[in-house]
């Protein structure tokens, strides 16, 4: 876990009650969500919306493809379409 996320979870003791609520997959999509960041700001508002989210029952990143390092299921064609864009 990025060191700046666990920081911010471990701040507050009803977010990091519900970061432990949530199933290890939904952490490592926060996780990857928030270090797939490509601006500090951005990055900073993704850990900042992490807790916020948390806090407000979210057991998932709001308005995120999702994450690419699922193995258990297929990325759908559309997030193959905006993968295949981004590295363009």
């Amino acid at each position: 876990m990025p060191d700046d996320l666990r920081i911010v979870l471990a701040a507050d003791e009803a977010v990091l009650a519900a970061w432990h609520d949530i199933t290890p997959l939904a952490r490592n999509e926060f996780i990857c969500w928030v270090e797939n960041a490509k601006q500090i700001e951005t990055r900073e508002r993704r850990i900042r919306r992490t807790a916020e989210e948390l806090l407000e029952g979210q057991r998932r990143p709001c308005c995120w493809i999702g994450c690419i390092h699922r193995t258990d299921k297929e990325i759908s064609p559309s997030i193959k379409g905006i993968l295949a864009k981004s590295k363009k």
